[in-house]
């Protein structure tokens, strides 16, 4: 999909910094100021994903990353964004099954298998947990990976083997 052109960049690009500021009310506004033309956009679908996250508005994420997944099918992000609202809504089994596949088709996104790491974990698999944190460390810097997880309340039941890496 080619890049959005002014001035829609340049609301997308506010939206961003207002995102970045934690002012969601600002980045919709941004959004809302966008040609109808650009709003289909996956740059902007996943702008408006960020703000129901951000709002912890799950089930509008869903479908947010529905939309995304519909827009970007071979772009990682609508599906991690799907996944982790089904996560976040209490569906973690449903999060599991529609990430996993995708940890095949997207080998050297790391976010993957640490979000399987995460759903795994949150399921009471804890030998599938860690593999796939192992498969995330080929993936990512290891004492960055070990900080994120340290402070991820999903792995909490692997925490003295995260801190032992």
């Amino acid at each position: 999909m080619r890049p959005l052109e002014p001035p829609d960049s340049h609301h997308l690009r506010a939206a961003h910094g207002w995102l970045e500021l934690g002012n969601t009310r600002e980045a919709a506004a941004e959004l809302a100021r966008l040609r109808p033309a650009a709003r289909a956009h996956p740059d902007v679908i996943e702008a408006r994903w960020r703000i129901c996250a951000a709002e912890r508005r799950w089930e509008e994420a869903l479908a947010v990353a529905g939309e995304l997944v519909a827009a970007a099918p071979d772009d990682p992000t609508g599906w991690v964004d799907q996944s982790y609202a089904l996560h976040e809504l209490k569906r973690t089994a449903e999060a599991r099954a529609v990430l996993l596949p995708k940890a095949a088709v997207f080998p050297t996104v790391s976010i993957i298998p640490y979000n399987l790491a995460c759903y795994a974990c949150q399921l009471g698999e804890l030998a599938e947990a860690r593999r796939w944190l192992q498969r995330a460390l080929t993936l990512r810097n290891k004492a960055e990976l070990q900080r994120l997880a340290l402070n991820d309340p999903d792995l909490r039941p692997l925490w003295d083997e995260i801190r032992a890496w």
